[in-house]
């Protein structure tokens, strides 16, 4: 049996504020293997991003972070800054959700890809600017001799979130960990960035997280789903299972709210009722009862996380599926 890549190991994240400790994420396990891609998937404020900044020790001031991230057997969050730096970039690469917030705006292109390559690798400039021109091309950006040259000013959203890819894949890493990376393009580039992170990853035969709110894209990138609520893991199995038959009314929820073209006639799309629970204050008991139409007496006592069946995860009293 082969080491897990990645094994997270009760992560726990938390933040000081004026208000109050805000637990962000709370006892969060999972394993990913080389090569597989998994989907965190979660409404905005579940957790999903902090955990794996957490992973990646790239917490803001006021966080702090418990547990633990082997990465190969290390422990990512028991290094110290230089060490992990070394891990950062070359071994996991985050592409992050805003591509203008994370590309310096007044460095050209080649500066912070060629900086990469150099650092990381070990590379000569002149050949590590050839490497860079390869992968923009790889991330089909066309004329990839000139528009190296540019800065992101010049670059459309989609243009600019292609270069993200690309600065992300140039250390080829084991683990390419995506947020959100559709969320500000429109409908007919969010396709074609899906689907060409799934052909980087399948080709370079990475690992893969992609982090993500919206289920609707997760069916052609991933294998496996993790579904995130109120910073815990509600619900984990094979992509499959939790589109064919899911075991938690959140994840049902998700799924319902999704535009789908196979609908007879002419049916609404089902909103989840009413809004995340407040992380300054979490409800004691199961953390949805309170947007919950199945939710019963037992719902009062916080679920363990069991099986439904072998390798599919759910957090619920409820015996059937929703």
């Amino acid at each position: 049996m082969t080491e897990p890549l990645l094994e997270v190991k009760d992560l726990q994240v938390r933040f000081d504020t004026p208000d109050g400790e805000v637990h962000a994420v709370r006892g969060l396990d999972f394993v990913l293997e080389p090569g597989e891609s998994l989907a965190i998937v979660g409404e905005s404020g579940s957790g999903k991003t902090q955990a794996m900044i957490a992973v990646l020790g790239l917490l803001a001031e006021n966080g702090s972070a418990s547990g633990q991230a082997l990465f190969r057997g290390q422990d990512l969050m028991a290094m110290k800054p230089q060490e992990l730096n070394r891990h950062r970039g070359r071994d996991i690469a985050m592409i992050f959700q805003d591509p203008m917030t994370s590309l310096n705006p007044y460095l050209s292109i080649e500066q912070q890809l060629v900086e990469v390559c150099m650092h990381h690798q070990g590379l000569g400039r002149r050949e590590a600017r050839g490497h860079a021109v390869e992968m923009l091309r790889a991330v089909r950006i066309p004329d990839p001799e000139q528009r190296i040259k540019q800065y992101p000013y010049e670059f459309s959203g989609g243009m600019r979130q292609r270069v993200m890819i690309a600065m992300g894949l140039i250390c080829e890493p084991a683990i390419l960990i995506a947020d959100e990376p559709t969320t500000a393009l429109d409908v007919t580039v969010q396709s074609q960035i899906a689907t060409l992170v799934k052909e980087v990853v399948t080709r370079s035969n990475m690992a893969s997280i992609l982090i993500t709110h919206d289920l609707g894209v997760v069916a052609g990138v991933s294998e496996k789903v993790l579904v995130m609520y109120a910073g815990e893991m509600v619900e984990f199995g094979t992509v499959e299972d939790i589109y064919a038959r899911p075991q938690h009314p959140y994840t049902r929820g998700l799924i319902d709210s999704v535009p789908r073209l196979d609908r007879v006639g002419n049916d609404d799309l089902h909103a989840i009722p009413g809004n995340p629970p407040n992380m300054l204050s979490v409800p004691e008991g199961c953390s949805f009862r309170e947007r919950c139409v199945h939710a019963f007496d037992a719902c009062a006592e916080a679920p363990a996380l069991r099986e439904a069946w072998p390798g599919h995860l759910k957090r619920c009293h409820l015996e059937k599926a929703p």
